[in-house]
């Protein structure tokens, strides 16, 4: 745990001074695009954050290289290779997508490729959890499936970058709760493989976003653009694919409690349950309303939130709170009985709810007031000024006129 911590940490570190270098640079040389009319930040911020949190994993990785502890995750350089290749191909590809605004085939065609190179140096699904049993995947069947889940997972992270700290702070929650969970789960089954792949993925992108989000915190003084927010969906997605359908089912059995056959892939939904229902109404929205599915609009789930009457900060938290109580009551799982974890789901959700739905109740508790006050005298009836009365009284008396003649 603690070289763990401390690749996290490096990150983190490494993170926070780029980005902090970044954002002092991109102001001095006004490195940031016009505000867009969706945008919700009212002062010209830098967008290129994601480069800062990508040499942040990199350090991190080259480190981790190094250790013994890692020597069996850095024999195969393949997958290794894979994964930083990959990310940096997302982070060009949303460097550019910050800088000139790419159409989204463009973008698509570079999210598929780089999702595409994973999957062929073999981080990919080859087998699926169901109830009873695994389903083992063809290579094909398991490319198919694994490109469209990196770039699914991706774009729901990214639809939901839209207010200061959101990302990096759902990514912080959500990978915490995934680190947890896997590394019970190696340590339960496999007590020799404290150091595999998933883990530190998970470390390295939890201290990047740790890193990141000082600078991020309202009001931002810069942006992970969509170099950051791809990025941190790609790793999501390939943590949880070097886990989720790789999991002995037999070893899983552990604990009575536990829930074996659901677990390895209920979590990594869970963990993106805001992003991939932000994901699928816009994608439903613009559909319907005969637009591309990756245009912007300002209908996102955030937009509402502020919309509501909600504050940036405020908005941000109930995003945090949602997905901290899905990501912990998966984990309640792994403990307790079954009906504890639904327990705690079921009242965090409401409470959740009640929190979400807050600004709707204040303002009809506001227009009831208004609407049920009466002036009691003429004391009470607001009166006009001087100016006013004057301009009142002659147009009183010009319609008169008219009306008399």
């Amino acid at each position: 745990m603690i070289i763990y911590v401390g690749a996290g940490g490096l990150s983190a570190v490494i993170t926070f001074v780029l980005a902090t270098v970044i954002a002092r640079l991109g102001m001095k040389y006004r490195l940031y695009p016009a505000i867009r009319e969706r945008d919700v930040h009212k002062r010209p911020t830098p967008r290129l954050g994601g480069i800062a949190m990508f040499l942040g994993i990199i350090t991190a990785f080259g480190v981790a290289s190094q250790l013994p502890q890692f020597h069996l995750i850095f024999a195969k350089p393949g997958p290794i290779f894979a994964i930083l290749g990959s990310a940096l191909m997302i982070v060009l590809l949303g460097v550019a997508d910050d800088i000139w605004d790419l159409d989204w085939v463009t973008k698509l065609a570079g999210q598929i490729i780089a999702a595409g190179l994973l999957a062929w140096q073999g981080v990919q699904l080859t087998s699926l959890p169901i109830v009873g049993g695994v389903v083992v995947l063809s290579s094909y069947t398991g490319l198919i499936i694994t490109v469209f889940a990196i770039v699914l997972v991706m774009n729901a992270i990214n639809f939901i970058d839209g207010l200061d700290g959101l990302v990096a702070g759902v990514a912080i929650i959500a990978n915490g709760a995934f680190f947890i969970y896997t590394y019970i789960l190696v340590t339960r089954i496999a007590a020799a493989e404290y150091f595999n792949l998933a883990l530190l993925i998970s470390a390295v992108l939890i201290g990047a976003c740790i890193g990141f989000l000082p600078l991020n915190w309202h009001p931002a003084k810069l942006f992970m653009g969509d170099a950051g927010a791809l990025l941190v969906g790609l790793l999501m997605a390939t943590s949880a694919i070097s886990v989720t359908g790789q999991v002995d089912l037999a070893a899983l059995q552990f604990s009575k409690q536990l829930i074996p056959a659901f677990i390895p892939i209920l979590l990594p939904l869970a963990i993106l349950l805001i992003p991939l229902l932000d994901f699928g109404l816009a994608i439903f929205r613009r559909l319907r309303a005969g637009k591309s599915p990756f245009s912007a609009d300002r209908k996102h789930l955030h937009h509402r939130l502020l919309d509501m009457g909600h504050s940036d900060v405020h908005a941000v938290l109930i995003f945090y709170s949602w997905t901290a109580v899905v990501s912990i009551g998966c984990l309640l799982f792994m403990y307790f009985d079954a009906i504890w974890g639904v327990l705690f789901v079921i009242v965090g959700l409401i409470v959740c709810t009640a929190f979400t739905l807050a600004p709707l109740s204040r303002r009809k508790a506001v227009e009831a007031t208004v609407q049920l006050s009466r002036p009691d005298d003429e004391d009470d009836v607001a009166q006009l000024d001087p100016l006013d009365e004057a301009a009142y009284d002659a147009t009183s008396t010009e319609t008169s006129t008219k009306e008399t003649s």
